[in-house]
């Protein structure tokens, strides 16, 4: 059976781009595991500018029009008549005309929408959405043969709108890192956040005022903001209002080593974010052995509480926030608890995260 994967971008894991980042490991696992994979591309400059990886990938021009794919794709596509096609990412007018031209030639195709059917994504730009969900959306999900969804809130909100059997739940897999695990805090308590800059979706505000609070009876606490994004210079100034600017560090955007190197030094991850899929940041923090503060939204709450590997709050509030980091600092303090928190973290991305169990659901999917 081979195995396409159709995609926005050119799968570098060197990016801020979250779909990027699961469909390049998903690609390489499912190579590594002896399928036959391979990832195409749509991008505005097909040049092969990415690290090294197993599988073969293709990158095709991007027409300015998003309702046309370029005629060597769609000469690629109709060419793979026994593959079988999974397109990633919802509300994408190229997914549209790729479902389209592939049920045209009875290929079929698996679709992830990577966290766009959350109640709350389908409310942002609610009218627009609505329209191009009932002409587009709703006739690409009629055409695949499933739907797969990383999350219990994205399974919720496209039963709102689209009833269906055919949807799916697997979340992506994660491996431990090989790395020291931290320690009880001794001097500085730093909280980490790794992922774009985007304010709202990631509940960034609410994260800056909860630790605000936080700070002024934790004087020595420490906001480590490790990523990069168009909304980076309003955050910073947000830090300003608040009074805490000597107390938060933006690092930008950090990857591989260098990452690793500065997540190893926090001890506690937060993840306060209003919609996800699957934020891979959250299994990369707790593979480290680090809690997390996490948001239901997430869809990884079920799995933090599973497994005792951090703190669930059920808003993006600064007031849950700062309760959140309290009861984090206290317990952090206790050497047992540390050792308790590391052993879970591992253990809930060693189990619920298990790359062989997840490719193996995959084949599945992709043969009924």
């Amino acid at each position: 059976m081979e195995i396409i994967h159709l995609i926005l971008g050119k799968a570098n894991p060197d990016r801020m781009n979250g779909v990027n980042r699961v469909v390049h490991e998903l690609a390489g696992r499912q190579c590594g595991a002896g399928k036959q994979v391979e990832v195409w591309g749509i991008t505005k400059v097909p040049v092969h500018n990415y690290p090294a990886r197993n599988y073969t990938t293709r990158l095709f021009a991007r027409p300015a029009n998003p309702f046309c794919l370029h005629p060597a794709l769609q000469a690629a596509i109709q060419s793979r008549q026994h593959a079988v096609f999974h397109l990633h990412g919802g509300f994408v007018p190229q997914m549209y005309m790729a479902a389209r031209l592939l049920k045209r030639h009875g290929i079929p195709f698996v679709f992830t929408p990577h966290g766009s059917y959350n109640t709350l994504a389908m409310h942002k730009s609610r009218w627009q959405k609505k329209l191009y969900f009932q002409w587009f959306e709703s006739r690409l999900l009629q055409a695949a043969k499933a739907v797969h969804l990383l999350g219990k809130s994205e399974m919720d909100g496209l039963q709102e709108v689209f009833p269906n059997s055919k949807s799916v739940l697997i979340p992506y897999g994660y491996d431990l890192e090989c790395l020291p695990l931290i320690g009880p805090v001794t001097g500085q308590f730093i909280i980490g956040y790794c992922g774009r800059i985007d304010i709202y979706t990631k509940g960034l505000k609410e994260l800056l005022e909860g630790f605000a609070a936080f700070a002024v009876t934790h004087p020595g606490a420490r906001l480590w903001m490790i990523g990069d994004g168009a909304e980076r210079n309003r955050l910073t100034s947000i830090a300003a209002m608040l009074g805490i600017t000597d107390k938060v560090v933006f690092w930008g955007a950090v990857y591989g080593k260098d990452k690793n190197n500065l997540l190893q030094q926090c001890q506690v991850f937060a993840a306060p974010s209003r919609n996800e899929g699957l934020p891979t940041a959250v299994l990369e923090a707790a593979s480290l052995g680090i809690p997390c503060m996490v948001t239901e939204a997430t869809n990884t709450g079920n799995y933090i509480r599973q497994f005792e590997a951090g703190i669930v709050i059920q808003d993006t509030c600064g007031e849950q926030i700062q309760n959140a980091l309290t009861q984090l600092y206290q317990r952090m303090r206790e050497p047992e608890a540390v050792a308790a928190f590391c052993h879970n973290a591992r253990r809930m991305v060693a189990e619920a995260f298990n790359w062989e169990k997840i490719v193996m659901d995959f084949n599945a999917l992709y043969q009924c």
